[in-house]
This record gives C-alpha cells, structure tokens and sequence, in this order.
C-alpha cells in the first residue's frame, strides 16, 4: 500500500474573483472523495477547514455513518468515511502525519493550471514507491489559493479534457487523479 495521504482543502481557497475564502464543505465531496480515497488505498483523506460550524457539520455526516442509522443501513460507506480527519490547517495535517513517526510528506498541489513547477503522474508514481510519505493536496472553490500552491514541494500536471473548458468538481478531479496514479 503506498503512503499516500489526500487532502480536501476549504481554505485557502480562491472564489471566481480570485480572493482568497474559507469555502463551504458539501456533503457529496466528503462520500465521494472518501470513497475513492478508500478505493486507491489512500491512508487518511484530511478534511482542512478552520470554521467551527464546517467541522461540525463534517462530524455529524461521519457520525451518522460509522455509529448512527448508516452505519446500520449502508456499514460500506462508513468503511470509507473512516478515513475522514478533520483539522484546521495544512500545519496541523503535517503535523499528524508526522506524529505517526514516518516524517513530514511531500506536498502535492493540484491545480487545473498549467505550471513549470508541474510533474508528471509517473513521477508522483515513483516518489510513492520510495514508501515516503506523500500528501496530495486538493482545492475545492475555484482552487488552492496561489500561495498555498507556492509553498506546496510539487504540483500535480492538471487534468485536461479534449475542449477548452477545465472545470472540475473536486470529486471528480479527485476520482481521476487517482485512477491515474494508483492503477498498475
């Protein structure tokens, strides 16, 4: 299994005007997300947002399916949203991974931009295989906020349809993303 960690990012992100914001969680990323991050073989999908009312919110969804009526009703789904962390910050994500004694991961942006900073999916592929870990990092909204991108050691190639629109749900992104990456 490689060491590969994802985030689901809400701040900061970018609105459609480019500002930087503490976007809204919505429920279907974090089933979703969780669901091809328990697919792929992800170790954790880290939910980062720093508004009280959003964390309680993503407590109450994965209450409801690891101990409440879904648990009873759908026990598959609890088995992915177990993978759900919340915490404020990248900081405090890098800092639970680090406290599991493996050293601090790599970050790995995505953007739907291209960039000169970006690798490739084989790339990632072997820096996975080191057994280092690794968290790969998405932005809901509009995106990772440019400077969160800035500090991030790589960022992902984007992925590109064969039309001039590269609009995304993060979920989708996300299911891609892995698909590429984690297949033999």
């Amino acid at each position: 299994m490689p060491n590969l960690y994802v985030a689901l990012t809400h701040y900061p992100v970018v609105n459609k005007n480019g500002r930087t914001i503490a976007s809204a969680v919505t429920n279907l990323d974090l089933h979703d997300m969780s669901r091809a991050a328990k697919t792929y073989g992800a170790r954790s999908l880290y939910v980062i947002t720093p508004l009280k009312d959003q964390k309680a919110l993503v407590e109450k969804i994965v209450s409801h399916w690891l101990s409440g009526y879904g648990s009873i009703y759908n026990p598959q789904r609890g088995k992915a949203l177990e993978l759900i962390c919340i915490k404020d910050s990248l900081d405090d994500v890098i800092d639970h991974i680090c406290s599991n004694g493996e050293g601090a991961p790599k970050i790995v942006a995505t953007c739907a931009k291209d960039s000169h900073r970006s690798i490739n999916f084989g790339k990632f592929r072997e820096m996975l295989k080191t057994g280092k870990p690794c968290l790969l990092v998405f932005g809901t909204a509009w995106g990772l906020s440019e400077d969160f991108i800035a500090g991030a050691d790589y960022i992902l190639e984007p992925i590109k349809g064969n039309t001039g629109y590269n609009h995304l749900s993060v979920r989708s992104a996300a299911a891609i993303i892995l698909d590429r990456l984690m297949r033999n």
